[in-house]
């Protein structure tokens, strides 16, 4: 892992889980899931493709809670698709 990729995955972590966030649950401890958008099949995209999830909503929920659970059941619950949600913690990330 390079000095940037962890600084950046170091950011996410301080910020929390970016779909309790949406959601209005507050800060909760995050695992770093690689946005499938755009990436090949089995293929895990560029790490500045990252966001924070915590374990419920990455992969311990079940359908409609956990994004490895179901992508598209995940992306109504919270009300917003991956790049949505990245562009979302991407912004926070800026302002702070």
């Amino acid at each position: 892992m390079t000095k940037d990729e962890r600084n950046h995955y170091d950011r996410i972590a301080q910020h929390g889980c970016i779909a309790c966030i949406v959601l209005g649950h507050g800060y909760s401890p995050t695992e770093i899931h690689h946005i499938r958008t755009g990436a090949g099949a089995g293929r895990k995209s560029h790490w500045s493709l990252a966001i924070g999830l915590c374990p419920n909503h990455h992969r311990l929920g079940g359908s409609g809670v956990a994004i490895h659970a179901g992508v598209k059941s995940f992306e109504e619950t919270v009300g917003m698709n991956e790049v949505e949600l990245l562009n979302k913690q991407l912004e926070m990330m800026n302002e702070s």
